[in-house]
């Protein structure tokens, strides 16, 4: 699980919308594909992210 450290305007998720790392691509530099889902569980964006773009969730 890992949290947005700034807002992803184009998907409509805010900084702070927690996520999880679905895929990692070795790079360089390092990203990780991160999947974001509602309430009831459905999937709302799937987003290829920068390690500089998330905080581990509980860090």
């Amino acid at each position: 699980m890992v949290e947005l450290r700034e807002a992803i305007p184009g998907e409509g998720l805010p900084a702070g919308t927690v996520g999880t790392v679905v895929h990692i691509f070795s790079g360089p530099p390092a990203a990780y594909e991160v999947e974001f889902t509602d309430a009831d569980g459905r999937t709302v964006a799937m987003v290829t992210l920068r390690a500089d773009q998330l905080v581990r969730r509980g860090e």
